[in-house]
């Protein structure tokens, strides 16, 4: 029994240290400050940083400077899907699974966080899988991989080197 306990904080641990997940709807709660929020996933962890500081950093790194003490209902949707995003990296992961997190905002927002995961993945080298309705997003990816009912029906490389990959 034992070694299936650790098994299991394993599994968990690794999901906590490796990927994380960028939904369409924010999942905020509503509540919490936006720096409350960042600093939610590690609420129950014990880290070797100072929480507070890693959020507002990614924060400040998301524009949001000014947005800190904000509560939801307060922020714009692409401040929110922001907010998502830099409580998505507080731990440091390698990968991010976003499924269409551009989907519920408007154009010009759409525009600044699709180019801030492309940073995330060429400056830090984030692992990103982007899952998008949006041929013209997907079309700026590196690689697109398109599914129908279920099944892969096609799979280009458009570039050679990045990890982003578009769905």
């Amino acid at each position: 029994m034992a070694g299936l306990v650790a098994l299991i904080k394993r599994l968990a641990n690794f999901h906590f240290d490796k990927r994380v997940f960028i939904f369409q709807q924010f999942h905020l709660l509503p509540t919490l400050t936006a720096l409350e929020n960042v600093m939610c996933p590690l609420f129950t962890r014990k880290v070797n940083y100072s929480k507070k500081t890693r959020a507002e950093e990614l924060l400040c790194e998301m524009g949001l400077e000014t947005k800190l003490h904000s509560l939801p209902s307060q922020l714009s949707g692409g401040q929110q899907q922001r907010v998502a995003i830099a409580r998505a990296l507080v731990h440091h992961p390698d990968w991010i699974l976003a499924d269409e997190p551009t989907g519920n905002l408007d154009s010009e927002s759409s525009k600044i966080v699709f180019e801030l995961l492309k940073r995330l993945n060429k400056e830090k080298g984030l692992g990103i899988i982007f899952i998008t309705h949006d041929p013209e997003l997907a079309k700026q990816t590196d690689r697109i991989i398109e599914i129908k009912d279920g099944r892969v029906v096609s799979d280009t490389k458009l570039t050679s080197n990045e990890k982003i990959v578009g769905l």
